[in-house]
Protein backbone atom coordinates (compact mmCIF):
# COMPACT_ATOMS: atom_id res chain seq x y z
CA UNK A 1 0.00 0.00 0.00
CA UNK A 2 1.79 3.34 -1.06
CA UNK A 3 0.59 6.22 0.79
CA UNK A 4 1.88 9.78 -0.13
CA UNK A 5 1.71 12.76 2.64
CA UNK A 6 1.15 16.23 1.38
CA UNK A 7 1.09 19.52 2.48
CA UNK A 8 1.04 22.88 0.43
CA UNK A 9 1.91 26.59 1.69
CA UNK A 10 -0.07 29.01 -0.55
CA UNK A 11 -0.08 33.22 -1.27
CA UNK A 12 -3.57 33.22 0.49
CA UNK A 13 -6.72 31.29 0.81
CA UNK A 14 -9.03 31.27 -2.23
CA UNK A 15 -7.60 30.00 -5.59
CA UNK A 16 -10.81 31.63 -7.20
CA UNK A 17 -9.52 35.29 -6.32
CA UNK A 18 -6.30 34.13 -8.15
CA UNK A 19 -4.07 32.51 -4.93
CA UNK A 20 -1.49 30.20 -6.10
CA UNK A 21 0.18 27.10 -4.70
CA UNK A 22 4.19 28.03 -3.46
CA UNK A 23 5.59 25.36 -1.73
CA UNK A 24 4.53 21.01 -1.85
CA UNK A 25 5.94 18.98 0.31
CA UNK A 26 5.30 14.91 0.19
CA UNK A 27 6.48 12.07 1.85
CA UNK A 28 5.94 8.68 0.85
CA UNK A 29 4.71 5.53 3.52
CA UNK A 30 4.62 2.27 1.92
CA UNK A 31 2.86 -0.44 4.17
CA UNK A 32 2.67 2.83 7.18
CA UNK A 33 6.37 3.06 6.62
CA UNK A 34 8.36 5.70 6.18
CA UNK A 35 10.96 5.04 3.15
CA UNK A 36 12.57 8.36 3.10
CA UNK A 37 11.28 9.42 0.16
CA UNK A 38 10.05 12.82 -0.42
CA UNK A 39 9.10 15.69 -3.12
CA UNK A 40 9.83 19.47 -2.16
CA UNK A 41 9.42 22.06 -4.14
CA UNK A 42 9.07 26.26 -3.73
CA UNK A 43 6.94 27.51 -6.60
CA UNK A 44 7.29 31.14 -8.18
CA UNK A 45 3.38 32.49 -8.26
CA UNK A 46 3.77 35.15 -10.59
CA UNK A 47 1.62 37.33 -7.79
CA UNK A 48 1.73 38.92 -4.50
CA UNK A 49 1.44 36.87 -1.38
CA UNK A 50 -0.80 37.98 1.65
CA UNK A 51 1.07 39.17 4.42
CA UNK A 52 -1.29 36.93 6.22
CA UNK A 53 -0.11 34.13 4.70
CA UNK A 54 3.82 35.60 4.75
CA UNK A 55 3.01 35.13 8.72
CA UNK A 56 1.84 32.11 9.09
CA UNK A 57 4.90 30.29 6.63
CA UNK A 58 7.24 33.05 6.19
CA UNK A 59 8.02 32.46 2.96
CA UNK A 60 8.40 35.90 0.91
CA UNK A 61 8.12 36.97 -2.52
CA UNK A 62 11.69 37.52 -2.91
CA UNK A 63 12.85 34.57 -1.77
CA UNK A 64 10.50 32.61 -4.70
CA UNK A 65 11.99 34.90 -7.41
CA UNK A 66 14.04 32.30 -9.08
CA UNK A 67 12.22 29.29 -8.02
CA UNK A 68 10.15 27.33 -10.71
CA UNK A 69 6.40 27.71 -11.80
CA UNK A 70 4.04 24.86 -11.11
CA UNK A 71 4.00 24.15 -15.12
CA UNK A 72 7.48 23.28 -14.79
CA UNK A 73 7.11 20.46 -12.10
CA UNK A 74 4.38 19.31 -13.07
CA UNK A 75 5.14 16.34 -14.87
CA UNK A 76 7.60 14.86 -11.58
CA UNK A 77 4.58 16.08 -8.89
CA UNK A 78 2.40 13.60 -10.76
CA UNK A 79 4.57 10.90 -11.36
CA UNK A 80 5.23 11.16 -7.57
CA UNK A 81 1.78 10.99 -6.55
CA UNK A 82 0.17 9.03 -9.28
CA UNK A 83 -1.51 5.72 -8.17
CA UNK A 84 -0.89 6.52 -4.67
CA UNK A 85 -3.62 7.51 -1.63
CA UNK A 86 -2.65 11.05 -0.76
CA UNK A 87 -3.23 11.68 3.18
CA UNK A 88 -4.00 15.62 3.57
CA UNK A 89 -5.18 17.51 6.78
CA UNK A 90 -7.96 19.42 5.33
CA UNK A 91 -7.84 18.12 1.91
CA UNK A 92 -10.23 20.36 0.28
CA UNK A 93 -8.06 23.13 0.54
CA UNK A 94 -5.24 21.52 -0.82
CA UNK A 95 -6.85 19.90 -3.93
CA UNK A 96 -8.98 22.71 -4.31
CA UNK A 97 -5.37 24.73 -4.90
CA UNK A 98 -3.50 21.55 -6.78
CA UNK A 99 -6.74 21.48 -9.21
CA UNK A 100 -6.38 25.19 -9.26
CA UNK A 101 -2.99 24.96 -10.66
CA UNK A 102 -3.52 21.91 -13.17
CA UNK A 103 -7.03 23.36 -15.00
CA UNK A 104 -4.33 26.65 -15.60
CA UNK A 105 -2.09 24.24 -17.11
CA UNK A 106 -4.84 23.61 -19.63
CA UNK A 107 -6.92 20.33 -21.06
CA UNK A 108 -3.82 17.67 -21.20
CA UNK A 109 -4.00 17.68 -17.19
CA UNK A 110 -6.94 16.49 -15.24
CA UNK A 111 -8.57 17.46 -11.66
CA UNK A 112 -6.29 15.22 -8.84
CA UNK A 113 -8.67 12.42 -8.62
CA UNK A 114 -7.93 10.87 -11.78
CA UNK A 115 -4.42 10.33 -10.45
CA UNK A 116 -4.64 9.44 -6.75
CA UNK A 117 -7.42 8.60 -4.07
CA UNK A 118 -7.46 11.21 -0.84
CA UNK A 119 -7.64 10.83 2.84
CA UNK A 120 -8.59 13.56 5.09
CA UNK A 121 -7.34 13.22 8.25
CA UNK A 122 -9.28 16.32 9.37
CA UNK A 123 -12.18 14.72 8.65
CA UNK A 124 -11.28 11.22 10.25
CA UNK A 125 -9.69 13.37 13.44
CA UNK A 126 -13.01 14.91 13.55
CA UNK A 127 -15.03 11.14 13.61
CA UNK A 128 -12.48 10.25 16.24
CA UNK A 129 -12.70 13.56 18.35
CA UNK A 130 -16.11 15.39 18.34
CA UNK A 131 -15.75 19.03 19.85
CA UNK A 132 -12.28 18.69 20.00
CA UNK A 133 -9.43 21.13 18.45
CA UNK A 134 -7.82 18.98 15.75
CA UNK A 135 -5.66 21.13 14.40
CA UNK A 136 -2.16 19.65 13.71
CA UNK A 137 -1.10 21.37 16.72
CA UNK A 138 -3.85 19.88 19.01
CA UNK A 139 -3.36 16.81 17.10
CA UNK A 140 0.39 16.46 18.31
CA UNK A 141 -0.43 17.20 22.04
CA UNK A 142 -3.23 14.72 21.91
CA UNK A 143 -1.25 11.74 20.31
CA UNK A 144 2.48 12.70 22.01
CA UNK A 145 4.05 13.64 18.51
CA UNK A 146 7.57 16.41 18.50
CA UNK A 147 6.37 19.13 16.58
CA UNK A 148 8.95 21.63 18.67
CA UNK A 149 10.79 22.12 14.94
CA UNK A 150 7.22 23.95 13.78
CA UNK A 151 7.58 27.71 14.65
CA UNK A 152 6.36 28.40 11.09
CA UNK A 153 4.06 26.20 8.75
CA UNK A 154 6.24 24.74 5.99
CA UNK A 155 5.11 22.07 3.60
CA UNK A 156 7.84 19.32 3.68
CA UNK A 157 7.94 19.91 7.81
CA UNK A 158 4.23 19.73 8.39
CA UNK A 159 3.86 16.71 5.99
CA UNK A 160 6.46 14.92 7.81
CA UNK A 161 4.30 15.46 10.97
CA UNK A 162 1.28 14.59 9.57
CA UNK A 163 2.54 11.54 9.01
CA UNK A 164 3.44 10.62 12.46
CA UNK A 165 0.38 12.17 13.43
CA UNK A 166 -1.53 9.70 10.66
CA UNK A 167 0.03 6.45 11.72
CA UNK A 168 -0.84 7.06 15.60
CA UNK A 169 -4.08 8.05 15.01
CA UNK A 170 -5.11 4.93 12.80
CA UNK A 171 -3.10 2.65 14.52
CA UNK A 172 -5.57 0.79 16.55
CA UNK A 173 -5.66 0.02 20.58
CA UNK A 174 -2.33 0.48 21.66
CA UNK A 175 -2.98 0.62 25.35
CA UNK A 176 -5.00 -1.50 27.63
CA UNK A 177 -6.37 0.74 31.30
CA UNK A 178 -6.34 -1.13 34.46
CA UNK A 179 -10.15 -1.13 33.81
CA UNK A 180 -9.91 -3.09 30.64
CA UNK A 181 -10.88 -0.45 28.60
CA UNK A 182 -9.29 0.31 24.94
CA UNK A 183 -7.01 3.81 24.69
CA UNK A 184 -7.73 3.08 20.84
CA UNK A 185 -5.34 5.25 18.99
CA UNK A 186 -3.21 6.84 21.94
CA UNK A 187 -0.03 6.21 20.56
CA UNK A 188 3.21 6.66 22.98
CA UNK A 189 6.01 8.92 21.65
CA UNK A 190 8.33 6.13 21.28
CA UNK A 191 5.85 4.18 18.40
CA UNK A 192 6.13 7.27 16.18
CA UNK A 193 9.55 8.25 16.54
CA UNK A 194 11.53 7.66 13.63
CA UNK A 195 14.51 5.13 13.36
CA UNK A 196 17.70 5.87 11.60
CA UNK A 197 18.06 5.47 7.98
CA UNK A 198 21.26 4.00 8.27
CA UNK A 199 21.02 2.59 11.42
CA UNK A 200 22.86 -1.75 11.22
CA UNK A 201 20.18 -4.21 10.22
CA UNK A 202 19.18 -6.73 12.64
CA UNK A 203 20.76 -9.59 13.20
CA UNK A 204 18.86 -12.34 12.30
CA UNK A 205 19.75 -16.05 14.04
CA UNK A 206 18.89 -19.01 12.42
CA UNK A 207 17.76 -22.34 13.99
CA UNK A 208 19.91 -24.77 14.18
CA UNK A 209 19.37 -28.68 12.31
CA UNK A 210 18.72 -29.68 16.11
CA UNK A 211 16.51 -27.24 17.16
CA UNK A 212 14.42 -27.53 13.52
CA UNK A 213 14.64 -30.99 14.75
CA UNK A 214 13.31 -30.84 17.60
CA UNK A 215 10.23 -28.53 16.49
CA UNK A 216 8.97 -31.00 13.80
CA UNK A 217 8.84 -33.63 16.52
CA UNK A 218 6.62 -31.45 18.37
CA UNK A 219 4.74 -30.78 15.68
CA UNK A 220 4.38 -34.14 14.92
CA UNK A 221 3.21 -34.91 18.38
CA UNK A 222 0.65 -31.94 18.47
CA UNK A 223 -0.88 -33.57 14.92
CA UNK A 224 -0.64 -37.03 16.53
CA UNK A 225 -2.90 -36.01 20.05
CA UNK A 226 -5.00 -33.73 18.02
CA UNK A 227 -6.19 -36.51 15.18
CA UNK A 228 -4.05 -35.86 12.74
CA UNK A 229 -4.87 -31.72 12.50
CA UNK A 230 -2.13 -28.97 13.94
CA UNK A 231 -2.47 -25.50 12.54
CA UNK A 232 1.08 -25.02 11.94
CA UNK A 233 1.24 -27.93 9.21
CA UNK A 234 -0.63 -27.99 5.79
CA UNK A 235 -4.56 -29.60 6.33
CA UNK A 236 -4.50 -33.23 4.86
CA UNK A 237 -0.77 -33.98 5.05
CA UNK A 238 1.24 -35.52 7.44
CA UNK A 239 4.70 -33.61 6.57
CA UNK A 240 5.29 -30.91 9.26
CA UNK A 241 8.32 -29.59 7.65
CA UNK A 242 5.74 -28.10 5.19
CA UNK A 243 3.89 -25.87 7.13
CA UNK A 244 3.69 -21.91 6.70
Amino acid sequence: MRQIVLDTETTGLDPAQGHRIIEIGCVELINRRLTGNHFHQYLQPDRDIDAAAVEIHGITTAFLADKPRFGEIAEEFLTFIRGAELIIHNAPFDVGFINHELKLLGRDYGPLPEYCTVLDTLERARRLNPGQRNNLDALCKRYNIDNSQRELHGALLDAEILADVYLAMTGGQVTLSLEGTRDAGMAPAALVKRLDANRPPLKVIHATAEEAAGHEDYLRMMSEKNGGICLWTRPGTSDVGDGP
